[in-house]
């Protein structure tokens, strides 16, 4: 991405607030998570906020990151605001909230809702904010799933959601990590993918029906087998996955050899290594699914809270490069590319 050879962005600091796990072996035991899912998916735990608003956790991962950077709210020229699920009440915007507490009455801040790679989004909109002329953003993702209308334990195949909230100040000052480059592409015709069996209005939330991903793919696997459409959007999804991830190195100025992690989503076992690791060639141990088992799949959250766990538990540390990889609803596909500078501050 030019901006980012014009203007160098960096990770002046992170925040993240994860709250305890419930383990899958007690999900199976209680009947709320098949045992068969449990044994193919090798997932092992899931982070439950229970009853804390997914804002309330963004307020505290962004006052984190905030104070890890050495900024304050009112250094703040953008703030985004990246979530995946109802965030609190209907017509009110939860970066108002953050606004508010985080004493950033003037600050250019928006939502986010582009699915898992709504992180991802906002890097892309950060750097280019900076590269116009903005100092200091704010990046925020926040989901609770703990609510009616979904089930956590058979909303989706291969993944389970949790809760979590993630923050990363971007800055044009030196940070700890610099943001080398960020790209994405999109499969449009492969958009049914995540609404297949679902009509477009009213809306099906607001006829009190729950979120079922799992049904939908369902309904999309028999349209395929009966019809064949579709297959080639399929095909096409993998193809640009791969692209924006060659593309993400390439403007980077390095290759997949220098990579020393990849953050991808927090699937299974088996969606980790078919979609993502097997794909570029390299092996599981180079992933961060051994964390990310341990979590859950949380929302737009994934990469950041991540990013975060590598750094402060040692197992990435300066001088080496992160490669995050995503996909969202859409079908929207990214990547992104990280070099470590330096220890992060409180990290």
């Amino acid at each position: 991405m030019a901006t980012l050879v014009d203007t160098p962005v960096f990770i002046g600091g992170l925040g993240v607030y994860l709250p305890d796990t419930v383990s899958v072996a007690t999900a199976v035991e209680r009947q709320w998570y098949p045992a068969e899912a449990a044994r193919t998916s090798e997932l092992t735990g899931v982070a439950v906020a229970g009853p804390i608003p997914a804002p309330e956790m963004a307020l505290w991962a962004a006052q984190d990151a905030l104070k890890r950077s050495g900024h304050r709210g009112a250094d703040l020229d953008l703030l985004l605001y990246v979530d995946t699920w109802h965030q609190g009440p209907d017509g009110w915007l939860p970066q108002s909230y953050l606004q508010r507490h985080l004493d950033a009455p003037d600050v250019l801040a928006t939502e986010i809702h582009s699915g898992c790679n709504g992180v991802l989004v906002a890097l892309q909109l950060a750097a280019g904010q900076l590269a116009a002329g903005s100092r200091t953003a704010l990046i925020v993702a926040a989901d609770n799933f703990g609510t009616p209308k979904i089930d956590r334990w058979t909303v989706g195949e291969g993944y389970i959601p949790g809760d979590a909230a993630a923050a990363a100040v971007l800055t044009r000052e030196p940070g700890f990590a610099q943001l080398l480059s960020v790209c994405a592409v999109s499969v449009p015709e492969a958009e049914e993918m995540h609404r297949a069996g679902e009509e477009l209005f009213p809306p099906p939330i607001t006829l009190g029906r729950d979120l079922d991903f799992t049904a939908r793919a369902t309904s999309f696997r028999e349209q395929l087998k009966r019809d064949g459409v579709g297959t080639s959007s399929l095909l096409k999804v993998h193809g640009q996955t791969m692209a924006v991830a060659d593309r993400a190195l390439a403007e980077a100025g390095i290759t997949l050899a220098d990579v020393h992690r990849v953050l991808f989503l927090n699937f299974s076992r088996p969606m980790v290594e078919q979609r993502c690791m097997a794909a570029l060639g390299l092996p599981l141990e180079r992933s961060v699914w051994d964390f990310g088992r341990t979590v859950g799949h949380l929302g737009a959250s994934d990469h950041l809270v991540a990013l975060e766990h590598l750094v402060t538990t040692g197992q990435a540390g300066p001088g080496d490069h992160l490669l995050l990889l995503g996909l969202g609803p859409g079908v929207h596909l990214a990547a992104a590319v990280v070099k470590l500078l330096d220890q992060p501050a409180g990290g």
